[in-house]
């Protein structure tokens, strides 16, 4: 079973580390039917631990989780930029020594730095602390646009929702879009969100719709197969096409249609990686007229084309089964 070990800091903040909690400790395996992961949440110092300023940690974890982890998710510490514990720091530098997978959320990537990680790397934290991070850690290459980077054996993520994408990459790279999809219907999230935290600096909330937004979006996604126009999909809700529009925007930050390029490519993925149809027939159950279609949107939101994706991808997923 595949480990994953959380090092918790003094007054650490809940919601990241409830995120970490939500992806990652809850058995989702029996019903997925495959084997979950083994969360170990684990003091990162001595002491009581407070979080936040809600309650104390209790575990039987230690540092020494970290020594048997596959992967390492480092929640922010309290303050985010302050030293950390030499302890927790020696850990997390074994376990990247012997091949284990970090990863941090938010500030959690000034714990990274310090310890030498992000080195000669891109990486990213909170919009607000990017400066700070770059100022401290000039060997950085922070990235300041961007969800979350993903340089193999290193993640890291921006403010504390985008930890959530990043955990659900992590999924995905384990199991494949199909389980992340699945485990991002669970947690009522998308399983990504194009664009990146530039969107959320500063803007205004939009106000929330009382529409069941969920519905909306299900409607298209049982129809990706045929062509879908805007028109159409707001006559099956009730509504405008303008005002579906709109509201559409507000919630997702996109257009419906480009919202559904993405959706059809994610669709793509999943075929390309549990399947052996060929492109023209990935293309057609994705709705996309032809495969020149689908290698374009394809090719412009993940950067690579079908059939490498195809190799690539299964050549991972491979590797980390064996390993």
């Amino acid at each position: 079973m595949h480990v994953v070990a959380a090092p918790v800091t003094d007054r650490a903040p809940l919601f990241e580390l409830s995120t970490i909690v939500e992806i990652f400790g809850r058995s989702r395996g029996e019903s997925l039917g495959i084997p979950w992961y083994d969360l170990r949440i684990c003091a990162g110092e001595d002491g009581p631990l407070r979080l936040g300023d809600w309650g104390t940690l209790d575990t039987p974890y230690g540092l020494e989780a970290l020594d048997e982890a596959d992967t390492i998710l480092v929640p922010p510490p309290r303050d985010g930029r302050g030293t950390f514990p030499p302890a927790l720091l020696d850990g997390l530098r074994r376990a990247h020594a012997r091949g284990a997978r970090i990863a941090s959320i938010c500030t959690g990537a000034f714990v990274l730095a310090a310890a030498g990680l992000l080195d000669g790397r891109p990486a990213i934290t909170h919009w607000n602390s990017l400066d700070e991070l770059a100022r401290r850690h000039p060997a950085v290459a922070v990235q300041p646009a961007v969800l979350y980077v993903d340089d193999g054996d290193v993640l890291t993520s921006a403010g504390s929702a985008a930890g959530l994408d990043l955990c659900l990459h992590l999924v995905r790279l384990d199991h494949g879009s199909r389980v992340a999809g699945m485990t991002a219907r669970w947690s009522v999230v998308p399983p990504h969100r194009d664009g990146g935290q530039a969107q959320f600096v500063p803007t205004p909330v939009p106000e929330p719709s009382p529409t069941p937004f969920g519905a909306w979006l299900d409607w298209a996604r049982e129809r990706l197969d045929g062509p879908i126009e805007v028109r159409e999909w707001a006559d099956a809700i009730g509504t405008s096409p303008r005002t579906f529009a709109r509201r559409f925007r507000d919630v997702t930050g996109e257009t419906p249609v480009q919202w559904l390029a993405a959706e059809r490519v994610r669709r793509a993925q999943e075929l390309l990686e549990g399947t052996d149809l060929p492109v023209d027939a990935v293309a057609a159950r994705c709705g996309f007229a032809t495969a020149a279609g689908l290698r374009k949107h394809f090719g412009r939101r993940t950067g690579t084309t079908p059939q490498h994706y195809r190799r690539s991808f299964r050549s991972t997923r491979e590797e980390r089964v064996a390993g």
